[in-house]
């Protein structure tokens, strides 16, 4: 049979029998690892992590660079397997840059392959893909993501309980910047809490950090929040992942801004917009969780431009809002979504539309168009039909250059 090439966010079905995932790296020792998952994306215990010191648990094992799942005999408290490598803790300072090339078989069915893109910012482990269930059945979808934790603190990040000499790789962390340097130490969240409750964001964290300092507002605060299009033609982007990264970059922009670690995140479907929070905590696969919790429709982003504006005024914030507004396709309200414009202009309220998604964004790309009708408080940014593909600082870059302008210039 013909080996599938998958791209980043693909997905692939799978049989509930054995399956086999093998990587090749090249110019660098690695080892491959397995986590297994609940519902909550965390592991049910420490034993859920496989490794070389740990290489079987409930149907799934490593041997070497491979991690075969007797998906029959995975428990129905496994929601997900997540498969990573890790670049070889015996040789400090070793990083991927090439990325690892992924090999997916299972008897009766095409081979899969997947290689993400190269890697640049000091990456020691790659979550290469994850195994999940989808209405009863198993999928496989390539990730492809880079962190510069090591084993340990990926396996941190999903809930293991790693203790110092527990022989993973070692739990230390990017090396921070030296004291003085551009952002550093300048994080609303101590990046010290960062390392320690979320250290797969360490780096995300830092780099939104210098470009808020390149843009001369790295001692601003502001309260963060996130709305997302939950129309119906978003349904691929969330399965893919794009949306939960997507998130995961503003929960590290907002690290930098808002003290608490957190950003409340509002689904726009229909009439009620559904408002959660995700934070250093809880993000792993924390869109996902809250997603599935409402059903699809037609986006109402004025209703829920209202109950984000609502929410910062009932915080009692001092600081400015930071409002980032994911849009996939037009509005419907759009006389309403105007008109909230206009009246927010005065509240310390700044809005960036920030579009990927299938439909037309005109309106939002034309909101200051008109020289008779701008809004200093409103910017738009087109991250394109893949934004998880925006270079790091390009993508911050993006984010913060017209609220910095904003947020800089006299009341």
């Amino acid at each position: 049979m013909q080996t599938r090439s998958l791209r980043k966010g693909e997905n692939a079905p799978l049989a509930a029998r054995p399956v086999t995932l093998s990587v090749s790296v090249r110019g660098l020792a690695a080892d491959i690892s397995a986590l297994l998952l609940g519902a909550d994306g965390k592991v049910r215990g420490d034993n859920d992590l496989v490794f070389y010191n740990h290489p079987v648990q409930d149907g799934v094992s490593t041997d070497g660079q491979t991690v075969t799942a007797d998906l029959a005999r995975v428990p129905q408290s496994v929601d997900r397997v997540v498969i990573a490598v890790s670049a070889d803790p015996q040789q400090p300072g070793a990083a991927f840059t090439a990325a690892p090339k992924l090999t997916v078989t299972q008897a009766g069915a095409s081979d899969l392959s997947f290689t993400a893109a190269d890697f640049a910012s000091g990456e020691t482990v790659v979550v290469v893909a994850e195994l999940y269930r989808r209405s009863g059945d198993w999928k496989v979808r390539a990730v492809g993501q880079g962190y510069a934790s090591g084993l340990a603190g990926l396996a941190t990040d999903y809930g293991v309980d790693v203790e110092p000499d527990q022989p993973v790789a070692p739990a230390a962390l990017v090396p921070r910047p030296a004291s003085g340097a551009s952002g550093a130490g300048r994080s609303a969240v101590d990046l010290a809490k960062v390392e320690r409750r979320a250290p797969g964001l360490a780096t995300p964290v830092r780099q939104a950090g210098q470009v808020l300092a390149d843009r001369g507002i790295a001692e601003r605060r502001a309260a963060v929040y996130l709305i997302l299009d939950h129309d119906w033609h978003m349904e691929d982007l969330y399965e893919s992942f794009a949306v939960q990264a997507f998130a995961e970059r503003v929960l590290a922009l907002s690290a930098n801004l808002d003290d608490d670690g957190t950003v409340p995140v509002i689904f726009s479907s229909r009439d009620q917009p559904f408002l959660e929070e995700i934070g250093l905590d809880n993000y792993r696969g924390r869109i996902g969780q809250l997603h599935t919790q409402i059903d699809w429709g037609w986006g109402n982003v004025a209703a829920s431009m209202r109950r984000a504006v609502g929410h910062y005024q009932e915080s009692g914030a001092a600081d400015p809002a930071f409002i980032v507004t994911q849009v996939g396709d037009e509005p419907w309200d759009k006389a309403e979504v105007r008109s909230l414009l206009q009246n927010t202009a005065s509240l310390g309220v700044f809005w960036l539309f920030v579009g990927f998604g299938r439909g037309k964004l005109a309106f939002y790309k034309n909101l200051n168009a008109s020289a008779s009708a701008t809004f200093a408080n409103v910017a738009f940014y087109d991250a394109g039909k893949n934004p998880g593909s925006v270079p790091d600082e390009r993508f911050y870059t993006s984010l913060v250059k017209a609220f910095a302008t904003w947020i800089r210039s006299p009341a």
